[in-house]
């Protein structure tokens, strides 16, 4: 059965960039272009969309948690609704939730303050992620952040990355050439320093093709000539 007859306008994709364009009504039940796969916005609900696949057009519905604007996808060509602007489209979020998962689709917190870990559903199945080393789960932004930043809903950086910043820097040392953000070596470790922002400590990675020169507390490359302190 085809659908697509009433259907009135939809957002025409040009190559990589989307731009608005109406697509006329006399013409609806036919896809702009015959090869390839294409995305356009439905007109009035955010939770659905037009799809077409080599000339051909269906309607298409987000998963439960997504919505659809044709600016990035967690799956099937729909985006985490916390990510998505409706603009004038409708969008009825109900939650289906199932054992650790919100809604079908969505990223969520493991359920423990300041974790390092969070939850990835997937058609209501959670999956348990490691964050990058030094950071913690922030649910209020939906990614991992900087622990500092999770000091108010009672995080303590010091526990996440094991280093405590000093309350005090030696004014002639290394470290202090990098105030207010004072720099420190990470024992036993050649590839990461920690940078200290209002007292508390984060982890900076050099990168897999850089090492710590401990003479100056910055990043060099690995075969350069650099100091380590014994």
């Amino acid at each position: 059965m085809n659908v697509f007859w009433t259907f009135s306008a939809v957002l025409l994709l040009k190559a990589t960039v989307i731009q608005c364009q109406v697509y006329s009504a006399e013409r609806s039940s036919q896809c702009p272009e015959q090869h390839g796969e294409q995305t356009y916005a439905h007109p009035d609900y955010c939770d659905q969309f037009y799809l077409c696949t080599n000339g051909t057009l269906t309607l298409e519905q987000c998963g439960n948690g997504l919505l659809y604007d044709g600016k990035g996808a967690a799956y099937h060509h729909c985006n985490y609704h916390w990510a998505v602007d409706c603009g004038n489209r409708k969008a009825e979020l109900v939650p289906i939730s199932s054992p650790g998962c919100e809604y079908q689709f969505g990223l969520f917190s493991d359920g423990y303050a300041c974790s390092t870990n969070y939850v990835k559903c997937e058609h209501g199945s959670p999956y348990s992620l490691p964050c990058e080393p030094g950071l913690a789960y922030d649910d209020r932004i939906k990614k991992c952040n900087w622990p500092d930043e999770l000091v108010d809903v009672g995080c303590n950086p010091a526990d996440i990355i094991g280093f405590s910043c000093p309350d005090k820097v030696d004014p002639h040392s290394v470290s202090a050439k990098f105030e207010p953000y004072p720099r420190f070596a990470l024992p036993g470790d050649a590839h990461r320093l920690i940078t200290c922002v209002h007292g508390h400590p984060r982890l900076i990675s050099c990168g897999e093709d850089s090492v710590v020169d401990e003479s100056s507390l910055t990043c060099v490359e690995k075969g350069s000539h650099y100091r380590k302190r014994k």
